[in-house]
């Protein structure tokens, strides 16, 4: 590639249209099923071979994005989506779950994988993870900052793709639960009802400190390919046809070196925009600016004549595709030969007009550049000297046909191979014992409490103070496991020299939450354990990271107690039975919208919704970089309810704002199989997620 690629959205046809005749070098879209935009217009599958011929004729490729979390119930007809998209030659699929990506690695060898931005990849090591599996390019995290980019970059050799445009979730893409646990909707299924854009207040905050404002990158776009990143990425398939065009015309200007005009970002910004726009992460400069709603200002502001303007943006065929012409006489015939640059080419022929006066060459050449409604623009046309004896309507006919006989080669492609091969799993053997055992999770070392040696393992950060994790093996706790951060931006060489140090003093069990982690963890010899943000919710996916070493994992917190016992497959999986559950992970810390800034919390914040329920903040920190929580207002508590855990191998207490004593009371309370009192909820385990 000699410069980045402009990648669209394009949420319909009408979208995709105006991605295509903005100057789209690419456009990503979805089908009707697995896509993270359940909710926008997408294409059914006539549809989706209709628009991937049409962008291929014009020299644009096609992703296609089958990037949600899947149960073992779907993982058939994903499959058979994928076949689909092969028999389309489609350019590339975006997968976020990891079992359906190893199932289309064994299947489809031949088909492009690129790994989705809720894959939350942010780390070189993540990127080595991910190329090793067969993915062949990554969307960034949103939060990476150019630097860590170029840093990345430099490390691994995968493309690497990046937003430059659209909206900004608060949380790390593919670690969001706020949408499924307070209304059922999964934002890893695609179905968010982006309750962070009403108001959660933070004290001396905005009023909405989960909301942030538009990323715009356009006029630095130079900037991003020079760290590494491949291909420019607009937001956006939820948006208006009119947003598209703006939005990729702005990009494509950005990216061939070109000034964009004022007046198009105006209109940009006008046509959608979260009271203005922020650089974002991008920059490193993270705070109360990048926070912004939808304000009536910008409602009103996208006018008539605003989309009118717009859409004449895209009203007719961008003259992107070279082509070339070669006219000439032969027999009784007149033929024109059209070829692209690729070699493709189309004849077409006519029979000779005897008794016209021949069109002189002038004027033939004049008539074949004449490619109005079509995408090829004439770079050469070879006429023969004394013109040809057709008349004018003739020529055109021909050079018509040519035409379109050369954009139906281009936009057919061959097959891409699809191997049929039956999905099956080993069953998951029965626990042998009868109690579920425990593994009990603290954010510090003083919460830990002496009922915790019942459990088989306890955890603690793996930042934690050696001096401390010493002690607590003095006190009996013989077997520790360090849990790494679920965001390690800019930090990955500070965790495995943690890690490294603390191995070699015999604490050789790591938890891990991202692929990265993993990762690290594996390059060290770690015994390594995954944790929910791995987001495992089907066989497939546990047998995958059975394969790269993972000695046991805790399923997905979105399954329902009903599907993690039909999940197969070898590898001990554990289930979450206390502790408030993470529903988000940030890098902007909703606390530090204050006017004095961040306050380097000792102990944990909140902020507070609009019905007045308060949700903890807590922050990890490992040098300069910040790992925050949001977590729900009250506690899961499957406390009582052991008899329907048969199918985990083991259960998960994650302890993150009670004291010991608390603890200790919360441990013997299970252990005596009694429900506690006070506030709780049953999170998913029952009603699950769309």
């Amino acid at each position: 590639m000699d410069r980045i690629e402009v990648l669209a959205p394009a949420g319909g046809e009408e979208s995709l249209r105006a991605a295509v005749f903005s100057g789209a070098d690419a456009v990503y879209l979805g089908g009707e099923a697995f896509g993270a935009r359940a909710n926008a217009k997408n294409f059914s599958r006539e549809a989706l071979k209709n628009a991937v011929a049409f962008c291929h004729g014009r020299g644009v490729k096609v992703y296609v994005t089958v990037n949600t979390l899947l149960k073992d119930t779907e993982l058939l007809a994903a499959l058979d989506f994928v076949k689909f998209l092969c028999s389309l030659s489609v350019d590339a699929v975006l997968v976020q779950d990891l079992g359906l990506l190893a199932l289309i690695r064994e299947r489809a060898q031949d088909l492009t994988l690129h790994a989705s931005t809720q894959m939350s990849l942010h780390t070189p090591d993540g990127l080595r993870l991910a190329s090793s599996l067969g993915v062949k390019r990554a969307v960034l995290a949103r939060e990476m900052s150019l630097k860590e980019i170029a840093e990345a970059h430099r490390a691994c050799g995968i493309q690497l793709e990046a937003f430059v445009h659209g909206a900004l979730c608060m949380s790390v893409s593919g670690q969001c639960y706020l949408s499924a646990m307070l209304g059922g909707r999964s934002g890893n299924r695609g179905m968010c009802a982006q309750p962070c854009r009403l108001p959660f207040s933070a004290p001396g905050g905005t009023g909405h400190d989960l909301s942030l404002k538009d990323l715009s990158f356009l006029k630095e776009v130079e900037e991003l390919w020079a760290a590494g990143v491949c291909s420019a990425k607009i937001e956006g398939r939820m948006k208006r046809p009119e947003y598209v065009a703006a939005a990729v015309s702005a990009c494509r200007k950005a990216a061939d070196g070109e000034e964009i005009p004022q007046k198009l970002l105006e209109d940009l910004e006008a046509v959608f925009s979260r009271s203005g726009f922020t650089k974002g992460y991008l920059t490193g400069q993270r705070g109360a600016g990048m926070f912004g709603i939808r304000t009536r200002e910008d409602v009103t502001g996208a006018t008539e004549k605003v989309f009118s303007s717009l859409r004449a943006l895209y009203r007719e065929e961008r003259k992107s595709q070279e082509v070339r012409f070669s006219l000439e006489e032969t027999g009784g015939s007149v033929r024109l030969t059209a070829w692209d640059r690729k070699g493709r080419s189309f004849r077409a022929e006519e029979k000779r007009e005897d008794g016209v006066s021949p069109l002189s060459r002038e004027r033939c050449e004049e008539q074949l550049k004449k490619t109005g409604g079509t995408p090829f623009f004439l770079s050469e046309a070879q006429t023969p000297e004394k013109g040809v004896p057709l008349t004018v309507a003739k020529l055109n006919s021909l050079r018509r046909r040519a035409l379109e006989g050369l954009l139906s080669l281009r936009e057919k492609r061959e097959q891409l191979p699809f191997l049929e091969k039956p999905l099956s799993f080993p069953e998951h053997p029965p626990r042998r014992e009868k109690r579920l055992p425990l593994r009990a999770l603290f954010r510090r070392a003083e919460q830990v409490c002496d009922e915790a040696k019942e459990c088989e393992a306890i955890a603690l950060p793996l930042e934690t103070d050696t001096r401390e994790l010493l002690a607590l093996r003095e006190r009996g706790f013989e077997r520790i496991l360090l849990e790494l951060p679920r965001a390690m931006f800019g930090v990955e060489d500070a965790v495995r020299s943690l890690l490294f140090q603390r191995m070699e003093l015999g604490f050789q069990e790591a938890v891990c939450g991202n692929l990265g982690a993993v990762e690290t963890a594996r390059s060290l010899g770690a015994v390594v354990h995954g944790s929910f943000s791995l987001n495992a919710a089907n066989t497939a996916s546990l047998e995958l990271l059975s394969k790269l070493g993972l000695c046991s994992c805790e399923v997905s917190m979105e399954l329902t107690g009903k599907e993690l016992s039909h999940l197969g497959g070898m590898l001990p999986r554990g289930v979450m039975v206390y502790g408030r559950q993470a529903l988000m992970l940030l890098r902007n810390c909703p606390l530090a919208n204050s006017p004095k800034g961040c306050l380097n919390c000792k102990k944990p914040g909140h902020i507070t919704d609009r019905k007045k329920k308060r949700f903890p903040v807590v922050c990890r920190k490992i040098g300069e970089s910040r790992g925050i929580e949001l977590l729900n207002s009250v506690s899961l508590s499957l406390l009582g309810k052991e008899g329907e855990l048969s199918a985990a191998d083991f259960g998960i207490f994650r302890f993150t704002v009670e004291n010991s004593v608390e603890c200790g009371q919360l441990l013997a309370c299970w252990f005596r199989g009694e429900t506690p009192d006070g506030d709780y909820t049953r999170g998913l385990f029952y009603r699950g997620v769309e």
